[in-house]
């Protein structure tokens, strides 16, 4: 097997509803994580209940275009 070449340490913290920071390597500020429009909706949240920001799966879909 070969060896490790990385290992990412990533800490998150829970805000409050669907907040979350997340600490990356290599940012000063943390990544904060929520939900908006058609995502906040599939959950059942009410418009205007949350701030909104881009959710875990809009990074993971612009880091696998990057």
């Amino acid at each position: 097997m070969a060896e490790i070449a990385y290992v990412s340490k990533v800490r998150v913290e829970r805000m409050g509803g669907p907040l979350r920071a997340a600490y990356l390597p290599g940012e000063e500020e943390p990544t904060v994580y929520g939900m908006h429009g058609a995502i906040a909706e599939h959950y059942g949240m009410d418009p205007g209940t949350a701030p909104s920001h881009a959710s875990t799966i809009d990074h993971l879909v612009g880091a696998a275009l990057g």
